[in-house]
């Protein structure tokens, strides 16, 4: 078949220049019967079908196949053969295809062949009217204290607007989600009429299987109650029913958390995300065109008051106590002085602390639950190992700002030969020292390698002091 381009110029030569088709066929260099069909005949579009190749298609091979899926389609499902079994029987049969031929012909035989009773595949468009909220976890790593600290962020997306909140916390126990809970309301100023969850322990009760109706813990519903919102949970594995809040926890990984946020506490994070949160409302909406913040406006007067009177969140659970004045608690053994002269103790927990008390209302402990000290160490040793070789990068690197304060002074010289000497020297002592001991006790650790910390030839300060006597400054 010609291009469209030499059509055009046949039929030019011939309706408007008026050459014959011996003509054209000289002129062009093409055979005459090409030249009349396109010179004389209508050239309409035609539906083009693509048709099927292959020995599946072109021999018996395809059509025995389908009979013995059309026979199986009767049968119940566990006495279908599978594929494997109907490449066997054809290979008897003398078939001298692959196996995947034979899965690919399988596979496109059964989406031609969907039964009624089949289920649709293809999602419906959800409407969100304002109001509606979905919540989810999403995990972010932060520094804090030169150390890599993993919080569990709770992100509330309202659809209507795409506007969002977010608040961190240590954990996704059932103290911290309706802790979380009770930060995103005060932040959006309202309750939302409906909130969607999807299958979260702490307000999910354990399904039997995947078919049972999900049941509300007590506590949440207690919750839910005092704040007068209604619960719709997803079904299992169904992350496309709360799709909104997926992306919005996506959305605020990868444009908050990309490079990890150097945190004080997690008060501190709360308000940096709550700022950037509210400043991200003034883009337009991805469908609409609007402001999100015009529509998030529009969609505060759809929320449900704040009630008047706080909700305390806590929990209590019995604590068992070993010989050595010891409860568990996130894991981790807490030792608690006189735990043991008392045969019962309980723990009231809230998201970030704990209080052991025995029956008599005795306080024996009050401090912090143990994983809000939960660290995990910056891999100093191999960053200084890369700096090594390329010095130049440092003032670029992510990890410059996790740098103590000392350290980062003596590493960040203009003399590129004197920086890599200092790295070098950094990289010796990370193999005995922790990096925070070293920005404590820099100069006494530094005192002991070849160079000064700073470089600077002391003998000259040394020759300007005064004379030092046995008793005294002369």
């Amino acid at each position: 078949m010609l291009a469209m381009s030499d059509i055009n110029c046949i039929k030019h030569l011939r309706n408007t220049k008026g050459l014959s088709i011996s003509e054209i066929q000289k002129t062009l260099g093409i055979n005459w019967r090409t030249a009349k069909k396109y010179a004389d005949e209508d050239q309409l579009p035609e539906e083009k079908q693509t048709k099927k190749t292959g020995m599946m298609y072109e021999e018996k091979w395809g059509e025995i196949v389908s009979g013995w899926l059309f026979e199986d389609r009767r049968l119940k499902r566990k006495l279908r053969r599978n594929k494997k079994q109907i490449f066997e029987e054809l290979k008897a049969h003398g078939f001298p295809g692959s196996y995947r031929t034979v899965c690919y012909f399988i596979d496109d035989w059964r989406h031609g062949h969907s039964t009624e009773d089949s289920p649709d595949k293809g999602y419906e468009r959800l409407e969100h009217p304002p109001g509606e909220a979905q919540v989810d976890f999403g995990t972010m790593e932060t520094v804090q204290d030169g150390e890599f600290v993993d919080v569990h962020t709770l992100v509330m997306s309202f659809p209507y607007s795409n506007a969002a909140v977010a608040v961190p916390l240590p954990g996704e126990n059932q103290e911290c989600f309706l802790h979380g809970l009770k930060v995103l309301f005060h932040q959006c100023g309202g309750v939302p009429k409906q909130i969607r969850i999807d299958n979260l322990t702490p307000a999910v009760k354990k399904t039997r299987s995947r078919f049972d109706e999900a049941e509300l813990t007590d506590a949440f519903i207690q919750f839910q109650n005092h704040y007068g919102f209604e619960t719709q949970v997803c079904n299992p594995r169904s992350g496309h029913e709360k799709g909104s809040v997926e992306n919005k926890v996506g959305y605020v990984r990868y444009n908050f958390f990309s490079a990890s946020p150097v945190i004080e506490s997690f008060k501190h994070l709360t308000d940096m995300l709550q700022t950037q949160l509210v400043k991200d409302r003034g883009r337009l909406h991805y469908e609409k065109n609007v402001p999100i913040e015009r529509l998030w406006n529009d969609e505060q007067r759809h929320l449900l008051h704040l009630p008047t009177t706080d909700y305390p969140v806590f929990r209590t659970i019995e604590g068992r106590v070993n010989k050595y004045n010891e409860v568990t608690l996130d894991q981790t053994r807490i030792h608690i002085p006189r735990a043991a002269n008392h045969p019962r103790l309980r723990l009231v927990l809230t998201w970030d602390r704990y209080k052991a008390v025995t029956d008599d209302g005795e306080i024996l402990a009050d401090d912090h639950r143990p994983y809000m000290n939960r660290r995990r160490a910056i891999p100093w040793q191999t960053v200084v190992k890369g700096w090594i070789h390329k010095p130049r990068v440092i003032a670029y690197s992510r990890y410059t700002k996790y740098l103590p304060g000392r350290v980062k002074d003596y590493l960040l010289v203009e003399d590129i030969q004197l920086r890599k000497a200092r790295l070098n020297t950094l990289a010796n002592l990370l193999v005995t020292h922790d990096m925070k001991q070293i920005n404590q006790e820099f100069y006494d650790i530094l005192s002991t390698a070849e160079e000064d910390p700073y470089g600077v030839d002391w003998t000259h300060y040394d020759a300007l002091a005064p004379a030092q006597t046995g008793g005294g400054t002369s």
